[in-house]
């Protein structure tokens, strides 16, 4: 029988040294050990399954440095011998351990290449670990687009379409208001349904608030005749920046301010002399994805999400 615990620091030599071989994403030893430092993983959030002393299971919770609980599964794993049996079963199993003791709602990223439902073993590994998730709870699935911009990829020139300038908290409030009503973003549409629209306005500007990227990076866009038309929100992650938030109010869309907006959120971290820009959509959101493209962002990967909130 697996027996199914949290790790102590005199495990951590046995957690760092497994290794992934599927076509997934996973986490190597050197940013495990690197963000262990930084207290984004803890022994107490990196779960390992045993066969009497070998560990044949193992999943990696992260959290900010500063949280009291994990906010996602970052690396599942499990030994693929057969002797074991069911692997899903075993990190359902494993993924239910962790839960336990996390009172707060999590979500796991399944990263892999575009193209996974036709590339059989890319398909195999994600399909195990996706059974292994929606049969520990995590049953609300979303699949991302990843992109990625450089330098290389050439920097927007304003064309004057649209004026931007900083604005107050609540002028930002009143326009993630505004962008809610209509939005093609899953976590968005999901949380109108369950919350009403003013209390998703204020949980996104406060995620954005607490987010590592600057308060004066934030823009609203504006008409030549000064009426809003959407809103500017560069951010970043503990690795890198990002495109943030972004979006056109509903009387607005459709005339390609979105490109506008994006390209305004480029040149902000360009300035800043960043070398790499992230932004993610959901797969679902064709137009978003297709002003992406237009701005020179490259799809990297596709994120499977997973979460029981």
């Amino acid at each position: 029988m697996l027996a199914y615990r949290a790790v102590t620091p005199a495990d951590l030599d046995r957690v760092t040294s497994w290794t992934v071989t599927e076509p997934v994403g996973w986490i190597p030893a050197d940013r495990y050990l690197a963000e262990l430092a930084e207290n984004m993983y803890r022994p107490e959030w990196t779960w390992i399954a045993e066969d009497g002393d070998r560990v044949v299971a193992r999943a990696l919770w992260w959290g900010p440095k500063d949280s009291a609980h994990p906010v996602a599964l970052d690396c599942l794993d499990v030994d693929p011998d057969p002797a074991l049996g069911d692997r899903a079963a075993i990190g359902a199993e494993l993924i239910r351990a962790g839960l336990a003791g996390f009172p707060q709602p999590v979500q796991y990223a399944i990263k892999t290449a575009g193209g996974w439902r036709d590339d059989p073993v890319r398909s195999a590994a994600v399909e195990w670990r996706r059974a292994a998730a929606h049969a520990a709870g995590l049953t609300h699935e979303v699949e991302r687009l990843q992109f990625e911009w450089a330098p290389a990829d050439g920097v927007p020139a304003a064309t004057g379409a649209l004026r931007f300038a900083e604005a107050s908290d609540e002028e930002f409030l009143a326009v993630f208001r505004r962008i809610a009503e209509g939005s093609l973003d899953a976590q968005t549409r999901a949380n109108l349904l369950a919350k009403g629209v003013d209390a998703t306005a204020r949980e996104e500007m406060d995620f954005y608030l607490g987010a590592p990227g600057r308060r004066e990076w934030w823009r609203l866009a504006y008409t030549p005749e000064d009426e809003v038309a959407g809103m500017a929100i560069p951010s970043a992650t503990p690795y890198n920046v990002n495109v943030g938030y972004l979006g056109v109010v509903p009387e607005f869309r459709g005339r390609g301010y979105v490109d506008e907006v994006l390209a305004e959120i480029t040149r902000i971290h360009d300035a800043n002399g960043e070398q790499r820009i992230t932004a993610t959509t959901d797969l679902g959101n064709a137009p978003m994805a297709a002003a992406f493209r237009r701005a020179g962002y490259r799809n990297t990967e596709i994120r499977l999400n997973l979460s029981n909130g």
